[in-house]
Order: C-alpha cells, then sequence, then structure tokens
C-alpha cells in the first residue's frame, strides 16, 4: 500500500475532529512517534496515539491546514501551517506507513522558535489533562 492511501485516511482523521476509533485503526502496533518538544521517541500505539489527539486538540480548528504534500512509497512529508495565539506556526508531518498501510513512524518538526515553545506549554497542559 502506497503513501498515498494512508495519507488520505489522515486526511479521513484530521477532517473527523479528532476521532479516536479512526487514529487507532491506521497505527501500527509498534508505532513510534517523534515529538517536537520530548527528545526520547514515544514507542507503541497507546503512547503514539496520546500525542496525536493531543496534537488534534492543540493544533486542530480553522487555523490549520496542510499547504504541501510529499509522497514516495511508503513515505510522506505533510507541510502545515496554524496560529495560536498569534504565533505562526509552519512544519512537517513525516510519516511512514508499514506495507499494510498503517502508520509505523510519525515525527513533527516544528518552525519558529517561538512556535515551538508555544507548542511545548500548550502539549503540555493537554497531555496532563490525559488529552
Amino acid at each position: 500500500m502506497s503513501a498515498q492511501t494512508g495519507v488520505k485516511r489522515w486526511h479521513d482523521y484530521m477532517n473527523s475532529g479528532a476521532d479516536a476509533d479512526l487514529l487507532g485503526a491506521m497505527l501500527a502496533d509498534d508505532a513510534v512517534f517523534h515529538s517536537p518538544v520530548v527528545h526520547s521517541p514515544q514507542v507503541g500505539k497507546p503512547k503514539v496515539m496520546l500525542y496525536l489527539l493531543s496534537a488534534a486538540k492543540v493544533l486542530g480548528g480553522d487555523q490549520f491546514r496542510y499547504v504541501r504534500e510529499l509522497l514516495d512509497g511508503n513515505d510522506a512529508c505533510l507541510e502545515f501551517e496554524a496560529e495560536i495565539d498569534g504565533i505562526h506556526i509552519n512544519g512537517i508531518d513525516l510519516i511512514r506507513f508499514d506495507d499494510a498501510g498503517l502508520i509505523k513512524d510519525f515525527k513533527v518538526m516544528v518552525r519558529p522558535v517561538k512556535a515551538v515553545n508555544k507548542l511545548w506549554e500548550m502539549m503540555a497542559a493537554q497531555l496532563q489533562a490525559g488529552s
């Protein structure tokens, strides 16, 4: 299965308002999440779900949009823009799908540093709340 199919499913999830069931159906059991604000990778479906659901709550909404996609085999790079509290956020979601179309690896990179600091603050609060 190509990244194209996986990315379509990802967009469906993002348009769903962060439906946990849709997300759970897209993640491999041994998925890994790389956060722009947490040093160590988060390993395993439950942890990856927690981070991705929290990120959708923090970033999701009218101010979030994908502006570019690059697809190659099982890999996808999705550039996004958002605005939170007047801070412009620019970043990428780098996603690797396995051959079954499940998300195997999800890495988020964000710029500028002011945006990283804002996301760190908001993600910490969301994760403490238990998403």
